[in-house]
């Protein structure tokens, strides 16, 4: 490390606010800014998961024949804004030439490497701030109509086993003993142990971004607008609130990463992938443990509360906004598996996941400027990958990256 340096981190998610707890607890003088506030986004409305075993791409071998008949079907787990389909297509192109087995096992090599010890680092990040009471040890489980389904997706489940990752089946009578709430849901489960759950996870990195700002760090609202470039470094950000200079900068704008991310020489292609979810807000069922529903894509987890259903996969672009479908087909799908659900009311939510082509996060120096960082693209994992995500990201900014090979996450990689 060469010493102290003036860093703005851009983006207030939780890998912005993860990289700015770590800059700042390694010395450095940090500025975190956003254009709303800390956990305005995908961060709040995800499904609160630590999930170290989701090393599995969307992209799994086959998708390209399966989706067009996705799209016609009102419960399967797969939406488009018809009308964004013209702008979609080379994404499309592109994410779709990865759905086979290579590069799935690719992806889950570098999904691995930053996931597999999650609720580690979400406890390292939050110890001794009031986010660490959002933090909760849990088994993540997967249901299933039946052992055919389940057998449906054994190429995801051979490929976890491969890299380490713990799980048992369970039947419908050893599921029912494990949770009652969940006696007559499903025919079949997987139980994953070592994950983690947030309880909230908006209030979670609301609390991380208190500790950051306790501690000394500044907190600017402000929008980025342009980023200078001169003989190769950023000279100043253009913002909102005016320009901001700085020794270096780091980029966790999520899915609004990609005009910003081609300035600085970006070659990976991102797009924003819609998630969803519904809260039932004093629901009558809680869960021991947080479920992914396999047919429908989505995950059903026990806040405070609430009973927070989030998930499926929507291609619409970052200005569309919020279809009916998607909240539909989640409503229907959990009045079938808890017909007998009550609750106070039902609040509805979408956000912007950032997905790129290959299904694996951008994380490293900008090609075209020595003193940015970029940390973003994290699909269904930010959530989880965040703490760790920040962690790489300060290390770079001291000089001293540690002995991960990050070549996977490179922002000049072929796509």
């Amino acid at each position: 490390m060469t010493g102290a340096k003036d860093v703005i981190v851009i983006g207030a998610g939780i890998v912005g606010v993860s990289t700015a707890l770590w800059l700042q607890r390694d010395g450095h003088r940090v500025t975190l800014i956003d254009r709303e506030g800390p956990a305005a986004g995908t961060s709040y409305g995800n499904g609160g998961i630590l999930a170290s075993g989701s090393i599995i791409p969307v992209t799994v071998p086959g998708l390209a024949w399966k989706a067009p008949g996705m799209l016609l079907r009102r419960d399967q787990p797969l939406f488009l804004k018809w009308s964004y389909l013209p702008r979609l297509v080379p994404f499309l192109r592109r994410y779709l030439r990865h759905a086979n087995v290579a590069s799935v096992d690719r992806a889950a090599g570098a999904l691995h490497l930053l996931l597999h010890d999650a609720p580690d680092q979400h406890m390292a990040l939050a110890r001794g701030t009031a986010a660490e009471r959002y933090l909760k040890p849990t088994d993540y489980l997967f249901g299933y109509k039946d052992r055919q389904a389940f057998l449906a997706d054994r190429f995801g489940w051979q490929l976890r086993r491969r890299r380490q990752v713990p799980f048992e089946e369970m039947d419908a009578a050893a599921l029912a003993a494990h949770d009652p709430a969940l006696a007559g849901t499903f025919g079949f489960a997987v139980r994953c142990s070592g994950h983690g759950q947030i309880t909230d996870p908006g209030a979670y990195v609301a609390a991380l971004a208190e500790a950051f700002i306790a501690a000394g760090g500044r907190f600017v609202q402000a929008e980025l607008r342009d980023i200078d470039l001169r003989d190769g470094v950023c000279a100043a950000l253009q913002t909102s609130a005016g320009a901001m200079q700085a020794d270096s900068y780091v980029l966790t704008t999520g899915a609004w990463s990609g005009a910003f991310a081609r300035k600085l020489g970006v070659s990976v292609p991102l797009e924003s992938e819609r998630g969803y979810h519904i809260e039932f807000v004093n629901p009558s069922v809680t869960l021991k443990s947080t479920v992914m529903v396999a047919s429908g894509k989505f995950v059903l987890n026990s806040m405070e509360g609430r009973l927070r259903c989030a998930g499926v996969v929507e291609f619409g672009g970052l200005t569309n906004p919020a279809s009916v479908a998607p909240i539909a087909m989640l409503k229907r799908q959990v009045a079938g598996l808890f017909p007998d659900l009550t609750y106070d009311r039902v609040d509805e939510w979408m956000g912007h996941r950032p997905a790129t082509a290959d299904s694996i996060p951008v994380i490293g120096f900008s090609p075209k400027a020595g003193n940015v960082l970029l940390g973003y693209g994290h699909h269904h994992i930010g959530l989880t990958g965040g703490p760790k995500t920040g962690r790489w990201l300060a290390r770079l900014v001291a000089g001293r990256p540690g002995n991960t090979d990050l070549a996977p996450y490179a922002p000049d990689r072929t796509t």
